[in-house]
């Protein structure tokens, strides 16, 4: 008896050629749907699955080959007489080669405006099926998900015996790619959750992560290091994964991280319901700044640092215009982000041609109900929920000391505690109610990292604020503040030595309040 081959695929390009060459090697083929259809009106000898089964297709297409003679002739093992034995009392042909690409979900998730029910329908059931019966039964049936193997594949039979270790490989293929698939659908789920529904805060036993391949970037970190951009299949174009470049070099692994910071910072400004402007420098801020304008904000995230600013990157909530793309073309940056730019601004902009402009959508939230952030480690990978930027309500904090902030000073220290939230541990940032005047990033002591921002800050720290991502393990920091006319604090307490720090504080007039809530970051 000839062999048989179950061919049922979603792209069909090549399947005609390659199931003429199954033909000439003497194989029968069943098919499904539109692939018979295909077949047929190209002259290919093809089995409808319906005359394979003896039933239809039901259900506009969800049921056609979740049948036992289709699986029993997948899974029959021919070294197993009782397996052979059954079969053939059923009627049943075992099929020696399964041909199936699945249901494009991946792109269909990622098109504009794609309703729910669409990316419900594009959730292949009968080909993982078919897929998985196959790569089990491996040793007998060839399972051939990727078009890209016809060639091999054809080779193989063509020399009469495919090798195990071929059958192997691509049954691993199978079962890799549909393992991606099923855990880019539970993404999918988990990702268009009700934002008011309540998350399950258990963590699952066995976590997949799932990314598609968006850009191949030239190195990594480093030259020498090799690198590729990945997309999580259910990102929204709030995000630095979907932002449209609309001029300049293609963006590095560098830029990606620095690009993202930069908007994550940016968006946690949202509740301030201003303009806001980030400079960032190697996913740290080196300013921020806020204003009545776009162009006030830049202005004073420009002032916190203009020098760290030069090779960096710039975030903006608000539509760039012609004026302030001129103040941005004097000024060597790497990426402008913002969510529009204007036709004139794009024309100043655009005789910077190494510059990258991004636009990104700002009015959708940044997070999704149950994101999580990852961090490798050797042998695992280390999963948190994000660090959100909630609302601050700064007349919840407690008041430790013998002065309560004045409402300028309490406007201040809200700004300064939402900014430190995005610098590197440990961070203090000495800000005015409307930027950023210094910022010590990534200190191995907390007081080192005061003095740098105290420095930066210079004669503009008196009457300022500091904010602190963690508590004082001791009272220099807030010795190190008063020595520089610092008006007020904000850090989280927790302290065993906090009584040492409040009496510091109250000895230099400093008002200070702790929020209870620590911000590390790593």
């Amino acid at each position: 008896m000839a062999k048989l081959a179950l061919v049922s695929v979603y792209d069909k390009e090549g399947i005609v050629p390659f199931c003429e060459a199954l033909r000439q090697l003497g194989f029968d083929i069943l098919s499904t749907g539109g692939t018979a259809k295909l077949l047929e009106q190209s002259g290919v000898p093809v089995t409808p699955i319906d005359e394979h089964t003896g039933f239809p297709e039901i259900l506009d297409g969800r049921v056609k080959t979740l049948h036992p003679r289709v699986h029993g002739g997948l899974l029959a093992r021919r070294d197993v007489p009782e397996h052979v034995r059954q079969i053939e009392e059923h009627g049943i042909r075992a099929i020696d080669l399964v041909v199936v690409n699945l249901y494009p979900f991946a792109k269909t998730i990622q098109r504009e405006g794609v309703t729910d029910e669409e990316a419900i329908e594009m959730i292949d059931i009968g080909g993982p099926a078919m897929l998985r019966s196959a790569a089990k039964n491996h040793e007998f049936v060839l399972p051939v998900i990727d078009p890209a193997d016809y060639d091999r594949v054809l080779r193989a039979l063509r020399q009469g015996e495919v090798p195990r270790a071929l059958r192997r490989e691509l049954a691993a293929k199978v079962f890799r790619a549909i393992s991606r698939y099923d855990a880019l659908i539970a993404d999918y789920l988990a990702g268009h959750l009700d934002p008011s529904a309540e998350v399950a805060e258990d963590w699952p036993q066995v976590f997949h992560v799932t990314g598609v391949a968006k850009q191949d970037l030239r190195y990594g970190e480093n030259p020498h290091q090799r690198a590729q951009f990945y997309m999580e299949p259910n990102a929204t174009k709030a995000t630095i994964a979907r932002a449209d470049q609309l001029q300049g070099k293609e963006l590095s692994y560098n830029n990606i991280q620095d690009a993202d910071s930069a908007l994550q910072i940016l968006r946690a400004f949202d509740d301030f319901e201003q303009p806001v402007a980030v400079a960032v420098k190697h996913m740290n801020p080196c300013g921020i700044g806020r204003g009545e304008t776009l162009e006030q904000a830049f202005e004073r995230a420009y002032e916190a640092d203009p020098v760290s600013i030069f090779g960096g990157i710039v975030a903006l909530n608000r539509e760039v215009d012609r004026r302030l793309a001129e103040r941005l073309a004097g000024i060597f940056l790497e990426i402008v982000i913002a969510p529009s730019f204007t036709e004139e601004a794009r024309e100043v902009l655009a005789k910077k041609k190494n510059l990258r402009l991004l636009t990104v959508d700002m009015s959708q939230p940044l997070w999704r109900p149950g994101d999580v952030t990852f961090r490798r480690v050797t042998g695992g990978f280390l999963a948190q929920t994000v660090d959100l930027a909630k609302p601050i309500d700064a007349r919840s904090w407690r008041v430790v000391t013998k002065r309560t902030p004045t409402d300028a000073e309490y406007e201040a220290l809200r700004f300064a505690w939402r900014a430190v939230q995005f610098v590197k541990s440990n961070a203090i940032v000495v800000a005015e109610r409307d930027k950023t005047l210094g910022i010590g990033a990534g200190q191995m002591n907390r007081v080192g990292a005061a003095e740098i921002a105290l420095k930066q800050a210079g004669a503009r720290a008196k009457g300022a604020v500091l904010a602190s991502d963690a508590f004082f393990p001791m009272r220099d920091t807030v010795d190190a503040a008063a020595r520089a006319g610092i008006a007020a604090i904000v850090q989280p307490g927790g302290s065993i030595r906090d009584e040492d720090s409040i009496a510091a504080a109250d000895e230099a007039g400093i008002a200070m309040v702790f929020t209870g809530e620590r911000h590390f970051l790593h």
